[in-house]
């Protein structure tokens, strides 16, 4: 989850690194589903199982468990039991089912990419320029993971937020929204179809909902490189009004994942706001993406959360929300809750009057489709 470049497995550095589950932020960095396979001799096979095994005895957070996966991967490998595989999607599919069936880690995950990965000396630092320009765009086209910004009735604010973006020009966006729903008197935030992201882009949005003046530590992160913690706390300021005070409602769904679970975990241990929603998946660990050959690489959990409030994170059993409801009925019942809250506060007739008729147009929101939040097959990209 840390925005800094870790250094690589094998002398092959990240690519990217960031808490991510399903993983939207590592679109960029995958390729798609349908995208052609390549094959995969025996030299490339036997390297990319010893490049995986250094990774995850010398970088997994869990060094006795990372052990452990490295002596069966290669154990395996000594067997024979890989030679079969001549496919890299796969191959990739085969060691994702192995390295999360050791580890019950959601994060410790293979990728297949047709565009090659690129290579560098671990000393070279961030993406190289073509990768980085490659990733910047894509995520333009998702507009950085805002998919929209409204005012509801009742004046409650909403953001549909499907990623948390590393780059520095989400955070552009991120003021242009939260300035969007300054006037609102409830804020909706819906991560329902968020898979993770970049703790950078968390920290400015979950500022605005802290008194200014006030500095919140949000989050802790032990790293296994170099035995340190890392603290993260709200901004000590941020671009434009403030939305401390005001009601907060977030939903989830069990296809939340990561740093959007962080975000979740967040608004509940420092008592910042209401979820709605589902169980959100549980995972916990950040860490980054290792190259494995040109086609193959492995996202390596390399840290893990520790909430300051709790001392723990959600690894393995996931956010449960407040109000466990469908996902697919979650935003009615916030919305609902949020207009409630408004009508119960302000004691001016006129406006109580215009927040009844608001509450009956809420009541009313249809629920989103069910298979929306339904996890389907593990997809090799992560759109």
């Amino acid at each position: 989850m840390m925005r800094r470049l870790a250094p690589a497995a094998l002398a092959v550095p990240t690519i990217l690194a960031a808490l991510v589950f399903v993983a939207p932020v590592l679109a960029q960095s995958m390729g798609s589903p349908d995208e052609p396979d390549t094959p995969l001799d025996p030299a490339t096979r036997s390297a990319v199982i010893e490049s995986l095994a250094v990774a995850v005895q010398n970088r997994y957070v869990f060094p006795d468990r990372g052990a452990a996966l490295a002596k069966l991967l290669r154990q395996r490998a000594a067997h024979h039991a890989y030679d079969s595989i001549t496919s890299s999607k796969a191959f990739a599919d085969t060691l994702l089912a192995q390295m999360q069936a050791f580890t019950h880690d959601r994060h410790m995950r293979v990728h297949y990419r047709y565009t090659p990965f690129p290579r560098q000396n671990e000393d070279e630092g961030p993406p190289p320029p073509d990768e980085l320009r490659r990733m910047t765009e894509q995520e333009r086209l998702r507009n950085f993971g805002f998919e929209r910004v409204q005012r509801l009735p009742g004046n409650v604010g909403y953001l549909d937020l499907r990623m948390f973006s590393g780059l520095p020009e989400a955070q552009a966006t991120a003021v242009a929204a939260m300035n969007f729903l300054a006037n609102a008197d409830a804020i909706i935030v819906d991560v329902r179809r968020n898979g993770g992201g970049d703790p950078a882009l968390l920290n400015t949005i979950l500022t605005y909902f802290v008194a200014p003046g006030d500095r919140l530590h949000i989050n802790d992160f032990y790293m296994r490189e170099g035995e340190r913690t890392e603290q993260w706390w709200s901004a000590p300021q941020v671009p434009g009004p403030r939305l401390n005070g005001k009601p907060l409602f977030v939903l989830t769904s069990n296809l939340t994942g990561s740093c959007a679970e962080e975000f979740a975990y967040d608004v509940q241990t420092h008592k910042l706001g209401t979820l709605y929603g589902e169980t959100t998946a549980g995972g916990a660990n950040p860490g980054g993406l290792f190259p494995l050959s040109d086609h193959l690489a492995a996202f390596i959990a390399t840290g893990r959360a520790i909430n300051p409030v709790t001392k723990t994170n959600w690894e393995g059993v996931g956010v449960k929300p407040d109000h466990d409801v469908p996902a697919g009925d979650a935003l009615r019942e916030a919305h609902v809750a949020a207009v409630q809250a408004l009508i119960d506060s302000t004691t001016d007739a006129d406006h109580k009057a215009l927040l009844a008729r608001a509450l009956e147009v809420a009541k009313q929101t249809p629920s989103d489709p069910a298979e929306e939040f339904t996890r389907g097959p593990r997809r090799r990209s992560a759109n």
